[in-house]
């Protein structure tokens, strides 16, 4: 889609294609596995429990070993 390497520049390219800079230039990072750990173990507490909020989530992921806040617990 967009060539670097262009005669027509980078910031043209986006502007006919509609597309930010910002997202030509940006690498994803990988999850690291511990956190995709603690965000399978949010599913299993879910499916479980679906009536528990994110203070019971909590709870169980400390009595398993993840201390999080429960902040933490809802973006995951």
């Amino acid at each position: 889609m967009i060539n670097k390497t262009h005669k027509v520049s980078v910031v043209r390219q986006c502007k006919i294609l509609e597309l930010s800079r910002s997202s030509i230039y940006y690498h994803p990072v990988p999850l690291k596995k511990e956190a995709l750990d603690i965000m399978s173990l949010i599913d299993e507490i879910h499916l479980r429990y679906p009536f528990y909020g994110s203070r019971w989530i909590r709870d169980e992921l400390g009595d398993n070993g993840f201390y999080l806040s429960r902040g933490q617990v809802s973006r995951s």
